[in-house]
């Protein structure tokens, strides 16, 4: 094929370009653009009280999780905690990263880590990092503590946060008692 020829065919090309989008202005101005008051077909949808309201899912907490934690499976929670091994340090001896340290995390002072520095929402914090609070913390780190640099989604099944947490418990010399049938049974008189 020559370079004529090929010339040609462009130019044909751009020309059916610059006819479309000439043509897509003109109408534009033959048929201007207007914005409805209102809806052509209005939907009217009932509100239900209680059945999808988005409200009332979103301000429900983490379901308890002490009675999971005597059946809870470590292994699983290891498994689980692979995930945080970009930002976290598990062993005894390691150090802080992007997150702190998690050896003996389990009744720890919250924002008392040696030598990592927490956002001013987690040092305001008082309190301990006991096994509600862990379950509150995983379930949805951003709801939990409005302010902290943790950028982790949670863990939604209540399954999943007994697992983690159970692996976090095994993570010290001495491991912190399981919670008692009272403790479990506190938690389940204050849901209800």
């Amino acid at each position: 094929m020559d370079n004529l020829k090929t010339n040609k065919i462009l130019a044909a090309f751009l020309l059916a370009g610059l006819l479309a989008m000439g043509g897509g202005k003109i109408a534009e101005i033959l048929v201007p653009h207007e914005e409805l008051a209102e809806n052509a077909y209005p939907i009217e949808i009932k509100e239900v009280a209680g059945i999808g309201d988005s409200n009332a899912s979103s301000n429900k907490g983490p379901e308890p999780i002490l009675a999971l934690l005597a059946s809870a499976d470590v292994q699983a929670g290891m498994k689980l905690a692979k995930k945080c091994t970009a930002c976290h340090e598990f062993s005894a001896d390691g150090k802080n990263k992007t997150g702190p340290m998690l050896w003996n995390i389990v009744d720890a002072s919250m924002g008392m880590k040696d030598g990592f520095q927490y956002s001013d929402a987690l040092t305001k914090m008082e309190g301990q990092w006991d096994y509600s609070s862990l379950n509150a913390f995983l379930y949805k780190p951003k709801a939990y503590i409005k302010g902290t640099k943790m950028n982790f989604a949670g863990l939604k099944k209540p399954t999943d946060r007994a697992n983690m947490i159970a692996y976090l418990r095994s993570l010290a010399e001495t491991p912190v008692a399981l919670p008692s049938q009272e403790q479990i049974d506190a938690e389940k008189s204050e849901i209800n």
